[in-house]
């Protein structure tokens, strides 16, 4: 019998979902869920009988260091200027980390002291970032390896409604923290663009999107995501001339984000008026306080709010008045006061933009390779993913950031990785060890092969799904199939046959099924 692993799991936001389920398939792993809310940890681990909720302030040091030692490895979900508390106590207990947030440069001055005590803090590991570094990296080593260079390098990601549930004037709706959406938009952004620096700043982010084209049916808008320049360096691409990373929205989204910016609505500076304290308010009287008005007739709060925005057209900016009615900012609403204007922006956007009963997200991620091959020949490669959310189900934000961090929690917490950094996705250890993610179209292949063989379809209720899973898993384990130190791929025929051999259904397994058998 496996021996038993303690898990902490800190945070119950929209992704942690997938990643609890992936965790709880081990049936020696056990989870504590830990949230400010006990609320919220409760409402998580209800349908899990091996996680157990708990409450916790992470910076509560003492209450921390009590919980972490108890544990043998640390998720951390929760928003990333709080993860230096928690990577601070790991590394004081030695435990292993993971979180799917960017390393910020405070994250990254805990390196040191990480590979000194021989851990492994483990981040960027969901969608993106996450399973866009290892679909980059993937393809970067194989033109590498063919002799060939990488001249541009571009990927663009989103996180966005399934087309018939765009139905709001932003086109948009929360998966996740709508902070750090709204946040994110007051980005500056730099990236490299025929050999030179461009630096966009944060004034003029929105007005930089442009369409961006990768199905006929889908009209996207697409802008730089922060700084694309470290990537040369990270992706080890030093000849390339043009990298850059950025975010895909629906047409529409900018220019309305754009106004909101242009007025001072994403300002995260405290405000009295908005203290939970302070008197109730409607939004008519906080646009009029917010540009500088007496008058809180909706001519006049028109008429002042196009004097603050430039660059566009008055029919553009006649639909965005209308969003803005839509949201109730012109009315007599009274406004969940948050202390300061972007978090009560991000209460009413939350109540107004959430997913209703039977609707689903999508998330859309392209990277494109303008390759160089050895023989001098010019060549363009795209990578796409276009995944779906379930009608109340997971979303697709929540299983493609969840089960990454999921599967990266078992190679961590097994010692898979070489234990000694504050690593990132893009890490060429990360990528072997993630390519079944990274895998996609080979993993495709399998599923079609077995749909086409008529001898596997048969029924086979009887036999415990989870044996079943298992059985794989020692095949794959204990066979040639896999070879992780060559990268060889399993072969389709031998995938088949070991599918015969146990006479699993493959209609009852997953698609998530098939990936964890390749993780293992």
């Amino acid at each position: 019998m496996a021996t038993e692993r303690k898990i902490l799991l800190i945070g119950s936001g929209f992704v942690a979902r997938p990643t609890v389920e992936y965790i709880l398939r081990r049936p020696e792993n056990l989870l504590t869920v830990a949230c400010r809310r006990i609320s919220h940890a409760e409402t998580l681990s209800r349908s899990f009988p091996r996680a157990t909720p708990i409450s916790l302030d992470v910076t509560n040091e003492k209450a921390l260091d009590a919980v972490v030692s108890e544990h043998d490895i640390v998720i951390s979900l929760i928003p990333y200027i709080l993860h230096p508390y928690v990577i601070k106590s790991v590394i004081k207990f030695k435990k292993n980390m993971v979180t799917t947030s960017y390393v910020s440069p405070t994250m990254r001055s805990f390196d040191a002291e990480a590979k000194a005590n021989g851990l492994t803090i483990m981040n960027e590991i969901g969608l993106d970032p996450g399973i866009d570094h290892l679909f980059a990296v993937k393809t970067i080593n194989e033109v590498h390896e063919a002799g060939g260079k990488i001249i541009s390098f571009i990927s663009y990601c989103g996180g966005l409604p399934a087309p018939e549930a765009s139905n709001n004037p932003l086109g948009y709706k929360f998966s996740w923290s709508s902070r750090g959406v709204l946040l994110a938009l007051k980005n500056s952004a730099k990236f490299y663009q025929d050999g030179e620096i461009v630096e966009i700043p944060d004034s003029q982010l929105m007005l930089s999107a442009k369409p961006y084209f990768i199905y006929p049916a889908f009209a996207f808008l697409a802008y730089p995501n922060r700084d694309s320049t470290p990537f040369r360096e990270y992706y080890n691409i030093p000849e390339a001339k043009t990298i850059l990373r950025g975010t895909l929205r629906y047409q529409g989204f900018t220019n309305f984000v754009k106004v909101l910016v242009d007025i001072g609505l994403l300002d995260d500076s405290e405000q009295d008026y908005l203290s939970p304290n302070a008197s109730e308010i409607t939004w008519k009287d906080v646009l009029a306080k917010v540009i500088g008005i007496s008058s809180k007739d909706e001519s006049d709060l028109r008429k002042n709010i196009a004097r603050k925005v430039s660059e566009i057209s008055d029919e553009e900016l006649e639909r965005i008045f209308r969003g803005f009615k839509w949201l109730g900012l012109f009315s007599d609403e009274k406004v969940h006061r948050k202390g300061n204007l972007l978090d009560t922006l991000c209460a009413t956007f939350e109540e107004k933009m959430q997913y209703g009963e039977g609707e689903r997200d999508m998330v859309i991620l392209q990277h494109k390779f303008e390759i160089e091959t050895k023989s001098g020949e010019r060549e363009t490669w795209t990578s796409t993913l276009l995944e779906y959310g379930d009608p109340n189900g997971p979303s697709a934000m929540a299983k493609t950031v969840g089960t990454p961090c999921g599967i990266a929690h078992n190679k961590n917490g097994n010692e898979s990785l070489s234990n000694d950094n504050t690593s990132s996705s893009y890490s060429e250890d990360s990528s072997n060890y993630n390519h079944s993610l990274s895998n996609d179209n080979y993993q495709m292949k399998i599923f079609a092969a077995i749909d086409n063989d008529e001898n596997i379809n048969e029924s086979n209720s009887d036999k415990n799904k989870e044996l079943q899973r298992e059985n794989l898993k020692l095949n794959f384990k204990h066979s040639n199939l896999i070879k992780k130190e060559t990268q060889v791929e399993p072969n389709i025929i031998d995938i088949i046959n070991t599918f015969k051999k146990y006479k699993v259904n493959h209609n009852k397994l997953s698609k998530i099924d098939i990936m964890d058998l390749f993780s293992k």
